[in-house]
């Protein structure tokens, strides 16, 4: 088996007679997705191979969303793996069970399930800073760099003992002696 091969090389037009599936680099390098396993990352790629199909097929939902028909047994014959793993790796990537996505919908009477592929990198909203109130009750006006308004804080309770049955590491815990 340790024969060396000679491979011949691409000459001409033959070098765009493939095609090829799309894995998105951010699956592979982006930390929220570190604990997908590669086999759950490459459906995916195949799931958006079969969403381009299904646009140009006109398969879109009353709310404009594309979706696809990609039952079990194309996924462990396109994968070469057992129904079983193809489950799992449904699972891995689904919104109930797993990341979050894919999205199955089930129509029954042995039609296959609608999957809506969704978008890998979402736009994710900051959050608004904090408001720069300055009629703060209690508190004058101060150029000190010391303290800012937001650092101080103020407890109405005037009692700043530890009840019997509280620690300051382990608060609410029983200590018996």
């Amino acid at each position: 088996m340790n024969e060396n091969m000679t491979y011949d090389y691409f000459y001409g037009g033959e070098s765009e007679q493939f095609s090829f599936y799309r894995i998105p680099r951010l699956l592979v390098t982006g930390d929220q997705f570190k604990h997908l396993s590669t086999d759950a990352k490459l459906l995916y790629g195949l799931l958006l191979d079969r969403m381009s199909l299904s646009a140009k097929n006109g398969w879109y939902d009353e709310q404009g969303r594309v979706f696809i028909y990609y039952p079990l047994e194309e996924i462990h014959n396109a994968l070469n793996c057992s129904s079983g793993k193809a489950v799992r790796l449904f699972a891995e990537l689904d919104t109930c069970k797993g990341i979050g996505l894919i999205e199955r919908i089930r129509q029954g009477q042995g039609k296959p399930s609608k999957i809506y592929v969704k978008q890998f990198a979402t736009k994710a909203v900051p959050p608004a800073p904090p408001s720069q109130d300055t009629d703060t009750p209690g508190f004058p006006e101060s150029d000190s760099l010391d303290f800012s308004k937001q650092e101080v804080l103020t407890f109405q309770n005037e009692t700043s003992r530890l009840s019997i049955m509280e620690s300051p590491d382990f608060p609410k815990c029983v200590f018996v002696k």
